[in-house]
């Protein structure tokens, strides 16, 4: 036998987000931000799963713990109350799914660097388009990397900057100003919390307060639950946030026209987070009314695909009329890791991970609901194990436009070969699937699941950016 490392089928077949970004800014002893940025990392681990790290600040400096894999495999006890010594009074943590560079712990965040006014510490959500130059620039000028990822460029710049600026927040905006992407940043030092949001706003990033006053910044707001905090608002496109002692200082450093990620109320973001305004459980049962609207089938049954399909699967049994139920039995606890016990029996891993519900499918007309299709293998394998299970008919729907371009924002997609959407037609499509019908949200529907807000990026459906993916050195 033989332990083999393998992403399932059904986890290469989504959109990843890069990561997940926290801090916290204490005013008080009796807050420990090390255990608070744990719980914090718990509730955005969905955002990224190969690595996770937290530094914590005080008068004497900065210390930092990162290791591969998810938060409980990083962090026990000891970790924890090793981190807690001196009673740091702000800590910065961070949850990675790699799209740029290595993916060995080296590229674990936070990074910390040394600048002649002191240590720093940084963690980003997203993707820089110019990375490469700025690295390549920063080298000449005596910059040294240990990794290939654009963050440890970043936390460099920034300590660089430092060097010529009074204060932090001028190297940070100066930072700004160079780097050119799509990001979301926290930043601390001995003394201060920051956060940042990029020009365009498409990473998502938040500041909540706990019931003493302290602040926190987390990618989104899910995370204040668990760790007994309130939400105040988001940080805005191209704010910069200060936080030290009992004051948060805002600077507006750029005004782009607003382009936040609309793929984070298809997918990403947790159905009980909300991001700019919008609730992303709200939009996902709005977005199955509309997939309805739009196509408007008779069947027995409406399921979702497990499980993030679940949602707009409910929305679409609410506009209908059809009963919604449960068709699909995703296994929670197969690891990534796991033994196979011959190449013959590979083919059986689906099996292992997903099961029909026999009890509720067979001989009936299914209408299954996803929320987005990319390669369209896990698709496939739905649509054939409800089949296997007596299905009589299956018409697949996807809550989102069809995904025809690859986004190099922050977000880790197959390249335009491997996207279905971008290949195929809507026939080609339905037979590959093997399912009865096949249809998609429209792009005018997924807007006005996000109240008709014209302020998103939808270059995955459209293949129009905010941002140019030439890189460019200035």
């Amino acid at each position: 036998m033989s332990l083999i490392q393998s992403k399932s089928i059904f986890d290469n077949d989504k959109f990843h987000d890069e990561c997940g970004i926290f801090g916290i800014y204490s005013l008080s002893d009796k807050n420990n931000v090390a255990l608070l940025t744990y719980y914090g990392l718990f509730a955005l681990q969905h955002r990224g799963q190969e690595s996770s790290g937290i530094a914590v600040s005080n008068k004497l400096g900065i210390g930092c713990k990162k290791g591969l894999g998810c938060v409980g495999d990083v962090f026990n006890k000891d970790a924890l109350n090793e981190l807690s010594l001196n009673n740091p009074n702000i800590a910065i943590g961070h949850v990675r799914y790699s799209t740029a560079g290595s993916a060995g712990v080296e590229s674990a965040q936070p990074f910390v660097v040394n600048s002649k006014k002191g240590q720093l510490a940084s963690a980003h959500n997203g993707n820089l388009v110019n990375a490469n130059f700025l690295r390549f620039k920063y080298e000449k000028l005596g910059c040294k990397f240990v990794s290939t990822v654009d963050s440890e460029v970043i936390a460099n710049i920034i300590a660089y900057n430092w060097n010529n600026c009074e204060t932090i927040e001028e190297a940070v905006v100066k930072t700004a100003k160079e780097i050119k992407g799509a990001y979301a940043l926290v930043v601390s030092t001995k003394d201060k919390l920051i956060g940042l949001r990029d020009p365009h706003g498409i990473r998502p990033l938040c500041i909540g307060q706990l019931p003493d006053g302290s602040t926190i910044l987390s990618s989104e707001s899910c995370a204040f639950s668990s760790t007994g905090a309130k939400f105040l608002r988001d940080v805005n496109k191209g704010e910069l946030v200060s936080i030290q002692n009992k004051e948060i200082k805002s600077t507006i450093y750029a005004n782009e026209p607003k382009h936040s990620c609309i793929f984070e109320y298809v997918y990403f973001a947790r159905p009980d987070s909300t991001i700019d305004g919008i609730n992303c459980y709200l939009s996902r049962i709005k977005q199955g009314k509309l997939l309805y609207l739009e196509h408007p089938l008779k069947a027995d049954m409406i399921i979702g695909a497990p499980e993030s399909g679940n949602y707009a699967a409910m929305g679409y049994a609410q506009a209908s009329g059809i009963p919604y139920g449960i068709g699909l039995i995703k296994n929670r606890y197969i690891a990534r890791t796991f033994i196979k016990p011959t190449q013959e029996l590979r083919e059986r891993d689906v099996f292992i991970k997903l099961n029909p519900l026999e009890i509720n499918v067979k001989g009936k007309d299914i209408v299954l609901v996803d929320d987005s299709i990319v390669r369209g293998t896990s698709s496939l394998h739905f649509v054939q194990a409800l089949k296997r299970a007596g299905a009589k008919k299956i018409f697949m729907l996807s809550a989102a436009p069809m995904v025809k371009f690859p986004c190099f924002l922050g977000i880790d997609t197959p390249d335009t070969k491997d996207l279905m959407a971008a290949n195929y037609t809507i026939e080609q499509m339905k037979e590959k699937i093997k399912c009865d019908y096949l249809g998609f949200l429209s792009i005018k529907g997924l807007y006005e699941s996000c109240l008709n807000k014209n302020e998103y990026c939808d270059g995955c459906f459209t293949g129009k950016y905010p941002v140019n993916k030439e890189e460019k050195g200035e």
